[in-house]
Parts: C-alpha cells; structure tokens; sequence
C-alpha cells in the first residue's frame, strides 16, 4: 500500500529561507511542492522522507534566489491490484459505493462489483443516499457507515487531466439546457487518481459479516 519513491527535482529556493539550515528549508519546500499530490504511475504523496543529497546553489543573474538540484525519497500510497484495504462507506447511491480511507475518498465500489446479489434501498437516515443491501440465505445483510468495509483492490487508474477548453463546452452547454435538465446531478470533481474496488467475494463487505 505505502512505497518510497526516488525523485530528483530542480529547487528554486527563495531568499526569505536562506537563513534557516539548508535541509529544513529545502524539506518544508519539498512539502509544499508533494504534500498530498498525486503524481502518475506513483501515487499519492504523504510525507516527505528523507534527502539523499543536495547539490549546486547556484543564484543566476537576475534572480536572488538559489537553484539546487536534490534528491530525496517520498513515501507514497500506492494500492497494487489485488491487495484487500479496509475502509469505510463516504457515499451510497445507484452507481455503488465511495469509499474513504480518511487521507484518501476516491475509492469507488460499482454496481457490478458489488456482493451478488444486492439491491439498493431508501436510506431511512439520510433521504439523500441509498443503501445497498446484499441478499444471502434468504437474509438481507445491510451496507451502511456504521461499520469498516473490507475490498479487495480491482484497478487504480491515473485520469488525464481534462482540458479547460473541455470544461468551458461544459459549462456553455448547460446555460443551454432546460431547468428539468439543470437539476440531474452534477458531474464527480475531477481525481487524478481513482481505485475501483470489488466486494464481490467471501470475506469482504462490512467487517461485521464475517465475526
């Protein structure tokens, strides 16, 4: 789930941080710069690790501040394919479930990867979402947020970043629609990196299943 990652990267460093020890401030950069980013093929960004090595300083002509070029280790979250995270339910609709891991939300259950067979439900609690419940022994076995939920990882995928030509035809198209329209529900925030889960098998779904 959680790897180090070798990374070079080229540091501007500004002035105003010259007076404090060079690693610290080339640390708290770092962090600024990778801290909760996610980079492709790589994953997620939790902390930065450790600095192997930094080299140059070099100020060029027109520009007070420093250039160096560093090498350091960050620790990434990463899930490989197969690998069974406990998490627990964020969302519950007719597409399937959203899951949380706390640092990280884009974790999505779909409708064919869930328990079979399973049906959705009125969320007496909440009007807003559905609930999903999985029929086994003629009993009805419910998937709420009350408990933690065991998945087994299915994909994860890096989306393109979408271009901001893309998102202004968006937006000039629903000027253009009729209110009935305007009212279906608005498009998922774009995540630079999605996990589709599978709770289709023994042993996973709402821990308490399995006590």
């Amino acid at each position: 789930m959680f790897y180090l990652s070798n990374i070079e990267h080229t540091l501007r460093l500004p002035p105003h941080l010259l007076d404090l020890p060079l690693h610290d401030s080339i640390k708290g950069e770092l962090e600024g710069l990778f801290l909760d980013k996610v980079i492709a093929n790589l994953g997620l960004c939790i902390s930065v690790y450790d600095i192997n090595s930094v080299s140059g300083g070099f100020i060029f002509p027109g520009d007070g501040a420093s250039t160096y070029t560093v090498c350091f280790r960050l620790v990434m979250f990463r899930p490989f394919v197969g690998e069974v995270i406990v998490a627990k339910v964020k969302e519950s609709d007719a597409d399937g479930l959203r899951l949380s891991l706390g640092f990280f939300d884009d974790i999505y259950v779909p409708v064919h990867l869930m328990p079979h067979p399973s049906h959705p439900e009125p969320d007496s609690e909440n009007k807003r979402q559905i609930r999903w419940i999985w029929e086994f022994g003629g009993e009805n076995f419910p998937i709420d947020g009350t408990d933690e939920i065991r998945f087994r990882v299915h994909s994860v995928n890096y989306p393109p970043i979408p271009l901001v030509l893309e998102t202004e035809k968006q937006e000039e198209k629903e000027k253009h629609e009729k209110p009935d329209e305007q009212k279906k529900a608005p498009p998922k925030p774009f995540a630079p990196m999605v996990v589709t889960g599978s709770l289709d098998a023994d042993g996973l779904g709402p821990v308490s299943w399995w006590i």
